[in-house]
Parts: C-alpha cells; structure tokens; sequence
C-alpha cells in the first residue's frame, strides 16, 4: 500500500474528548472515526487490524469444532418473549416498530437467535454435541459510552453457543473453550488478559468467567490475590471474615444524640466503624420492604443482593422504613415487620454499636445470633483493599480491567423457556444443555493498544498489524532514493510481505511521527547518508533494536524477521 493513496488521515492534537490511549492513537492514527455517540467508523488501517482479529479468532473456534453460521441483527419480539426477556431487559436492548407496527429489537446478544435455529437443526441426541459461532455486529443502547471502542454502543462481537446432552460433556466443552481463549489472546498480542469468576447478569445461568486485561484504564473492578493469582469480579468476590471470640455482653442502651451517620457515631463514641453493625433498608418491586445489617465500614454488594432477593429493588424511603418499625438513622435489626438479612461480616462479629430504633440512641453489644435470630445470614458485602484471601489467607488487591471476552454455562435458561427438545436413544423427548462464549472484537482491538503502546502510539504485536513492514523514504527527490525504495516495495510485495511504503515527499519529522502513529512492527528507512554506503537502516518499533543491512538483502531480512517473529503468535 502507498500512504499516498491510503485514505487514512494522521492528526497532532490529541481529541480533547479522549482519555484512554487506545482512545487517543486511534483517532489521531487514522484508525477509526466518530459517527454518533458510541458509534464509529473504521478506517483501513483498523479494518486490517479487525479482520486479523477475527481471522485468529475464526482458527481457535474452528479448532474447538465450531461451526460458523450468521444470525440477524434485527430479530422480532416474539423470541424474546419466548425468553422472558423482552420485559425483563432494560432500556439498553433497543426496541422499535417496522413499517407493519410489528415490535422488533436490535440483537445485543443472541441467545434466542442461535436457540431458534438450533432446535430446527439439531432434533436427535446423534446431533449432539455441536457448537455455532458468529462475528457479528450488535447494537447495545450504552447510557455511557466511554473510551473510544472500550464502551461503545455498536460493536462487532464473535458470539458462540454450545448445545449438550448432559453436564459432564458441558463441562468439558466449556474447559476446552476456555483454554482456546487464553490461545486468541496470546495470538493478538496480549497474554496478560486473565480469565476471572463473573456474575452471571442479564445472560443468566450458574457459571460464568470473564476475561479481563488487568489495566488502569479498565472500568471494571477486580479483584486479586498476588499471592495465589486468584481473581473475581468486585461483583462476586469474597472474603473470610475472622474474629477474636469474645464473651457476649449484655445490651445496652447509650444516648447517641446528633448521629444519624456511621462517620457521627464514631467521632461521637470514639468506637471504630468496623465495631459498628449499620442497617440499609430496599423495597422490592413487589413492594416488599426488607433490611440488610453490615459492617458500619462496608457497603452493600447489589449485585449479590440482587441473587438473593431475586428481584429488582430500590433504597427504600423514610416512610417505608417507619412501617416495619424502624427509626431511619437510629435503626437496628430488632423486632422489625420484615424480613431481616444479615452479612457475615457482622454474623461472625462480636458485641457491636447499632441503632436502637430509638430517636437519638444506639445500643452497645449487639450479636446477631443472639439478638435477630431469624435474621437470614448472606454475603452481600463489597470486599475491600486488604480483605482475606479466602483460598489462601493473603491480602486481596484491588485493580481495574477490560473485559474483552466471557464465557457463561446457561444450562436451560434458554432451551427449556423457548421449548427445544431433542430425543434420546430410548426415544424420549429431552431438553438441551447450553453455554455461550463471546468476544469483543472493536475492544480486544483497543485492549491491545491499552497494553502495548508508548508516548507516540501504539505498537502493534505482528499478527494483528496493519502492515507488517513500512518503508519510508527520506528525500524523494535524492539520486537513487526514489529507485532503491520502489525495487525494495516490489520485492517485498512480490514476498508476500505487508508493507506499507510511505512514497510522499516529506520531512523525516512528518514520516517518523506518522509511522509512529500506525505502530508498524518494523520499520525499513531509506535514506541518503546510509544509501551512500550502500545500506538501508532498520528498526523494530518499541525497542532499542535497529541496525544497518546491505541494500540488496533488505527484502531477505525482511522476510526471515517476520518468519522468527511469527511463531510468537502460532
């Protein structure tokens, strides 16, 4: 390709909208460019880089006998009905009307796509197992598009699901998956992405895994254990809370005036927060009013209320709380009209402050095995920097990351609820297991530019590269430059070789600055100083490695550096 006819324009500035530095280099790289909120355009540059993504993906799905298909993108309501889900999914599934009055949707997933056209395939166990894929484009109405291709509301995603007879055969299949996914990451360049317990959301199900690329930039909480490298979701992460035994004290009642707050009550009585058992009060959508007692220095994990309620909720009002019995500030968990739940990290706690459900006092030497016996015990707490590890007793770190893949174990979620059977050897009707594994393509894109990048632009790992080699020639209009440049474009070509040839007469300056911005993995230069040696210099982008070769083995080396560096990637 000739950056002279590569419609692809490079920018100095940095977008002022632009934070993440896959954000920023895509943009002034000339890799993509805005359309609407969330949405975007690829240029060449970043189409070549997505088709080599989803090349490598296409070879690992194949490898685990996937089966390429392709499912709409519009889909009507009817099978989203058959799920529950039309109802059940917010405002991010975007719902609309055809010309008919007919309600249709814009897949942001699909589960009922793929369900629907299995159950007409596949309707005797000898068709199992199998497992179909696609890459796809979905649409999800993000109420907060972010970071460039990190949160974007049209995406490009390779979404596969799998369909079993029984649970051993599931599990081994999700094994499978789960390490040809560890296999795509390494291939596109960016190993460090590990595979992390999830919360199982909107898709529903028992297991699920998420691959996070452990980064700064992420929007994602993780959490870590650097000892036994350990990782979860702040949403399904845990924690062992250990407590010196102490002798039960009696109840009793301290005038606490002025101390609604957690932050009052301990400049008041000068006891800690984690002494402290504090109340949150939710009304469900069925309106029922129930109560959370936690530690006075934690907070409520909603995500895991959420699976234990198993209903949607909101904070409950003032009013609400004073008709199960309970004075908002001064609340506590005893003798309330509604169901009590209590978290671990106030069941294994000793002799604790809480409210006393009285205007301006709280109570000292609370223990909720004996004082709320009927409370539920759960674990709804957000675990917090320096908890214990509860597989092998260190301190849990904190960290952020990317999610650019998932895999979930569904298990009838969909089969049973949109009625796909199958019959079995003895001829009876059964219904299919099920699992879905995904991959976001636009994000591992930009997760590799997050991982791999320097003050100047991103470097590319070679086997998702725009071009494998660029060749850039300093004064077009010196003796033999143009020449040498052109016969080595034509070699290389004629090799196989991707290159880039930057053609246009320009400062050095312009050309390395630009070459920089599309973080070609090595770089040929012909320039005058060394030509008159009969030399062409090379370097590797985002290394100290550069040298010197004899003009008429560039293409040569060229080609064997690519082979050496290939097999990283095999």
């Amino acid at each position: 390709m000739r950056q002279s006819k590569l419609i692809s324009r490079k920018h100095k500035e940095k977008p002022a909208d632009a934070i993440l530095a896959s954000h920023i280099y895509l943009l002034r790289g000339g890799y993509m460019r805005p359309v609407a909120n969330g949405i975007y355009s690829l240029l060449p540059p970043g189409k070549r880089v997505q088709q080599k993504i989803e090349a490598i993906i296409r070879e690992e799905m194949n490898k685990v006998d996937g089966q390429e298909v392709m499912m709409p993108v519009v889909m009507p309501r009817e099978l989203w009905d058959e799920s529950n889900r039309w109802d059940s999914v917010g405002p991010e599934l975007l719902r609309f009307k055809d010309r008919t009055g007919h309600d249709m949707l814009l897949g942001m997933t699909h589960e009922e796509a793929c369900t629907a056209l299995a159950r007409t395939e596949a309707t005797s166990y000898r068709d199992y197992p199998f497992m179909l894929y696609q890459i796809q484009t979905k649409y999800r109405d993000e109420a907060r598009s972010r970071g460039g291709l990190v949160r974007v509301r049209e995406f490009t995603m390779k979404d596969a699901y799998s369909f079993h007879t029984n649970e051993k055969d599931l599990d081994e299949y999700y094994d499978r998956v789960a390490k040809a996914y560890h296999t795509i990451y390494r291939r596109i360049g960016i190993p460090e992405v590990v595979a992390i317990q999830s919360d199982t959301g909107m898709m529903g199900g028992k297991v699920a895994h998420e691959y996070q690329l452990v980064t700064d930039a992420g929007e994602d909480k993780i959490v870590m254990c650097p000892e036994c490298k350990s990782y979860w979701n702040s949403e399904v992460a845990y924690t062992e809370y250990q407590y010196k035994k102490e002798d039960l004290l009696p109840l009793e009642e301290i005038k606490t005036p002025n101390t609604k707050t957690i932050e009052d009550l301990v400049k008041f009585t000068g006891v800690p927060a984690k002494k402290m058992a504090k109340m949150v009060f939710y009304t469900t959508e069925k309106k029922e009013t129930v109560a959370v007692m936690i530690r006075g220095d934690l907070e409520v994990n909603e995500t895991k209320l959420a699976k234990v309620l198993k209903a949607l909720f909101n904070f409950a009002t003032d009013e609400d709380v004073r008709k199960v019995g309970a004075v908002p500030g001064f609340a506590t968990g005893i003798g309330l009209k509604c169901k009590v739940y209590a978290d671990q990290s106030v069941a294994k706690a000793y002799n604790l402050v809480c409210g006393a459900n009285k205007e301006g006092y709280h109570l000292k030497n609370f223990n909720v095995a004996r004082d709320t016996p009927k409370a539920e015990v759960v674990d709804v707490a957000t675990v917090q920097e320096g908890d214990v590890c509860p597989k092998c007793g260190a301190k849990l770190h904190l960290t952020r990351g990317i999610e650019v893949g998932n895999i979930f174990k569904l298990g009838t979620k969909y089969t049973e609820s949109m009625h796909m059977t199958y019959t079995d050897e003895n001829g009876e009707d059964k219904t299919p297991l099920m699992a879905c594994y995904g991959i976001g393509v636009g994000r591992s894109l930009a997760s590799v530019i997050e991982a791999h990048h320097d003050d100047y632009g991103p470097i590319w790992p070679l086997s998702i590269a725009p071009w494998q080699v660029q060749i850039n020639a300093m004064g077009m209009d010196k003796e033999g430059i143009k020449e040498t440049a052109e016969k080595l474009y034509t070699d290389l070509e004629s090799a196989g070789v991707e290159v880039l040839y930057d053609d246009r007469n320009l400062s050095a300056g312009v050309q390395f600055a630009e070459a920089d911005l599309t973080g070609i993995p090595l770089r040929l230069i012909v320039a005058p100083k060394a030509l008159a040696q009969g030399m062409i210099e090379y370097k590797v982008r985002g290394t100290d490695e550069k040298g010197m070769i004899p003009v008429d083995e560039a293409a040569k080396f060229a080609e064997d550096w690519i082979k050496k560096e290939m097999k990283k990637y095999k």
